[in-house]
Order: structure tokens, then sequence, then C-alpha cells
């Protein structure tokens, strides 16, 4: 997302940030398998997993998730109904994504094929999410 909106030169007007739900990868930097497919697609992630906590609702207008684990997990942190108008699932943003589909699966325990399939399902979003943003 990052890098569609520099290249749409948004970037003054939009900030990107990643954080995890869980404490399972806090500090620890990205999957090699990640950083080895955004290189493929000429992007460079450089990245230390941090926690979102409740308080962070106040820095961002949107807040996006990739499944309804993670999705639950939010709802959880949610202090209020203001912070749970912010939540979204990333794929809801693809407009050929079906409806009851909308989780992005995890690639971890897959090759490299999950990890591009996970690329084009964030990409597609992330562009689709653009688009309604401008």
């Amino acid at each position: 997302m990052r890098a569609l909106v520099d290249e749409a030169g948004s970037s003054d007007r939009i900030t990107v940030d990643s954080a995890a739900t869980s404490t399972e990868e806090l500090g620890h930097p990205v999957d090699r398998r990640a950083v080895k497919e955004a290189a493929r697609r000429g992007l460079t992630l450089e990245h230390t997993a941090w926690q979102f906590q409740p308080d962070d609702f106040d820095r961002f207008d949107l807040v996006l998730v990739v499944d309804d684990l993670n999705l639950g997990r939010m709802q959880q942190r949610a202090r209020h109904p203001d912070d749970l108008a912010k939540l979204r699932l990333l794929r809801t943003y693809d407009p050929a994504c079906d409806a009851h589909d909308t989780d992005i699966p995890d690639p971890w325990y897959g090759g490299a094929d999950g990890f591009r399939l996970v690329y084009d399902q964030i990409e597609t979003a992330c562009r689709g999410l653009l688009d309604q943003l401008r």
C-alpha cells in the first residue's frame, strides 16, 4: 500500500503502517519469504513488528485487518463505537472479491506460492482502497 500511495503522490496525505494483533512476532523483522516475494515485485520491506494497542485507534482513520480472526481481536481492543467504525477487512476493497470469502490466508506454513497469492490479494485490495480514497 505504501508503494501505491507513493506512486499516486499521496504520501503527504495518507500514512500507512502495519501492526500485529498478537505478541508472537513482536520485535522480529518481516518473514524472509515475504521479503523475497516483495523484492520479486520491486518492493523493499523493512519493518519490525509492533502490537496494535487500543490508543492506536486515535492515530488512524481506517484500520484494516486480513481476516475474521484478527477482526475479532481488534473489535475486542475497540474502546467505543468510533473505534469499531474504523475497522474493515482489507479484501472488501477488492471489487472482484466474493463477500463470503474475505479472509487473506496466512502463508506461513506453505511455500512460495502462498506468498504470491497473498501478495496478489493484498495488492488488488490496496488498489481498490486507493481508488476509493481518491
